[in-house]
């Protein structure tokens, strides 16, 4: 006779699977859940653990009405007119924004690049027959597209890695290195100060093809470790561990091998979820026994460095399982080459990592700010973005695209550039420094009126002569508006021109800081201000007017102790980046040497 706990296991572990492998859409869940909570009801479980079925369920119902109704808020808002917002979840970036986004992708694309990395681009949106079944629990969130009347049915890309294995398999290459920085899209419930978005950017670095064992896995590892230093977005940790390690781990507590996918995903959320809570999903939703569940718990909350290593192969029931052998020698090979590289200073051996997406393999790793993991103690009230970088490696993906089964074993890293955007723009908002949203060097500016066409012969003069420069469309603006235009977008020089100036063949040139003027022939211009320019990027020559030591010739890490010498108050310029500018005591100091405080 069976008893009303296997009754209640066998109904969750259906419900597990199912979730797993079928289910889509809101409303599947919401059947399956409330089938649960009935369950559950009929064999008087107790009210704790009803009440959080039904927690859940009501969860699943008010995120279903949730579109619907923010639809039917915004029409009665506005009264059938356009409402102009941007859709939930996406966003428009400002100039200032923008320049964040290429400071940060020029980093991480020259470092792929230095790699040796290739790249490519995919359409945006892909069959949804190649998307499904890779994700794991998140193939929920795979946007499907509506149907068109054709016979292809689509759906917008969940990450770059899928489509890259398409690609290889398409084309029957045996071997390739590229980068691919792409929009990916996911039926997320948005959390946008954290940078997690439906709409958002991933730079991807992927190495396919059969090599020697763990060189490949070092190098993505060893590439987000240089990516993150020159992003210098504070202290970090890479947590690295191996699937096939934590697929032996469930083996020796119990876990049945139909629930290893399920079981991980639940373990990935230990992160940012407490074990108590975790525990209870494996019970009540995934269908696992407790002892099973408190089994895991004794494993996957070991972490250290490569000598836990040698504390696993001593492992008395791990001794027996290939896979866990197999793991632990890969991952002592692939610490001895992170030491090589000299990065294991920033590597953890942790065996809570799991990584959700089903397509993993072996290795899997993921990079965290330490200064901005999230606390769940404090909601969502917090500047925390989660890892910023994730990755592993995929063996058979490849294979299970290919018609003929053709492997090509793959590993790869993704930069979450989102969250990094999220931090710089906190960054420069916490250090208040103006960024520079214009690449102009050069202003035109007329001392007069009727001298339109004389601005635009020489702005010609200028772009045919390289230099970046831009005027006023105005017929007669005002002298003082084209300086303060030049003030506020942070141009370097102005080049003025009047009636005096044409009658004597000269041009004046014009600091916008200092307000020094001087002229030069209208023939040798473009040498004077290749000149100047260059003078104002190298910096002054260390000393100002005043006889201190100009602060633009110091180092970061010297500069707290020069500038108490030159008599400013200590300060923390450990998260201020080179050439800003920055306040103390009133006045701007420059970091970078453009300009000095007090120029002779």
């Amino acid at each position: 006779m069976t008893s009303n706990s296997d009754s209640t296991t066998s109904l969750t572990s259906e419900i597990a699977t199912s979730l797993t492998i079928t289910d889509n859409n809101l409303s599947g869940l919401i059947k399956i859940q409330g089938d649960l909570v009935r369950q559950l009801k009929n064999e008087n479980a107790l009210n704790e653990q009803i009440q959080e079925a039904v927690d859940k369920l009501l969860s699943l119902i008010n995120e279903l009405a949730a579109p619907q109704a923010a639809n039917d808020e915004d029409e009665e808002a506005t009264g059938g007119e356009i409402l102009l917002k941007t859709p939930r979840g996406t966003r428009d970036y400002e100039p200032a924004q923008m320049k964040i986004r290429e400071q940060v992708f020029k980093i991480i694309t020259d470092c792929f690049k230095q790699h040796g990395a290739e790249t490519i681009d995919t359409p945006v949106m892909e069959l949804t027959q190649l998307l499904t079944g890779k994700y794991g629990e998140d193939a929920k969130l795979i946007y499907e597209l509506k149907d068109q009347g054709g016979t292809e049915k689509l759906a917008l890309r969940y990450d770059l890695t899928v489509p890259f294995a398409r690609y290889i398999a398409q084309n029957k290459l045996p071997s390739m290195k590229r980068y691919h920085i792409g929009k990916v899209y996911r039926r997320d419930n948005p959390r946008m100060q954290r940078g997690r978005y439906r709409e958002f950017y991933q730079c991807d670095f992927d190495i396919a093809g059969d090599f020697e064992s763990m060189v490949a896995d070092a190098e993505c590892i060893k590439i987000v470790i240089e990516i993150l230093d020159k992003l210098d977005l504070g202290s970090y940790k890479v947590y690295v561990n191996h699937r096939k390690l934590l697929d032996a781990i469930f083996a020796v507590c119990g876990v049945p091998d139909s629930h290893f996918r399920p079981i991980s995903s639940a373990v990935d959320k230990l992160d940012k979820t407490p074990w108590d809570v975790v525990r209870n999903e494996m019970i009540h939703e995934k269908g696992l026994a407790p002892e099973v569940a408190d089994k895991i718990w004794n494993y996957v909350q070991m972490h250290g460095n490569a000598d836990l290593i040698s504390k696993l192969q001593a492992d008395a029931q791990l001794k027996g399982q290939k896979l866990a052998e197999g793991a632990l020698k890969e991952l002592n090979t692939l610490f001895r080459y992170l030491t090589l590289y000299g990065v294991m200073d920033k590597v953890v051996f942790d065996l809570k990592l799991a990584r959700g997406l089903d397509y993993y393999t072996g290795v899997i790793f993921e990079a965290v700010l330490t200064k901005y993991q999230f606390n769940p103690r404090l909601g969502d009230d917090q500047i925390a973005v989660g890892s910023v970088a994730g990755g592993g490696r995929y063996d058979e993906l490849v294979g299970k695209l290919d018609p003929k089964q053709r492997r090509v074993p793959c590993v790869g890293a993704s930069i979450g550039v989102e969250r990094i955007f999220a931090i710089k723009e906190f960054q420069m908002k916490e250090t208040k420094i103006k960024i520079k949203t214009i690449e102009t060097e050069v202003y035109v500016v007329s001392a007069g009126k009727n001298l339109i066409e004389e601005r635009m012969k020489l702005c010609s003069y200028l772009w045919a002569n390289g230099f970046k420069a831009e005027m006023s469309f105005k017929l007669d603006p005002k002298i003082l508006d084209q300086f303060q235009y030049c003030e506020k977008h942070q141009v370097e020089l102005c080049v003025i021109i009047g009636g005096v100036e044409l009658a004597a063949g000269t041009i004046k040139i014009r600091d916008v800081i200092t307000k020094e003027e001087f002229e030069v022939p209208r023939d040798q211009l473009a040498d004077q201000l290749r000149v100047y320019l260059e003078k104002l990027r190298v910096g002054c020559d260390g000393a100002c007017a005043d006889g201190t030591t100009c602060v633009c010739t110091i180092a970061s890490g010297e500069l707290e102790e020069t500038l108490t010498k030159i008599g400013f108050e200590p300060y923390d310029v450990a998260d201020i980046a080179y050439n800003s500018t920055i306040v103390i005591g009133g006045k701007n100091i420059s970091l970078g040497g453009l300009l000095c405080e007090n120029p002779k």
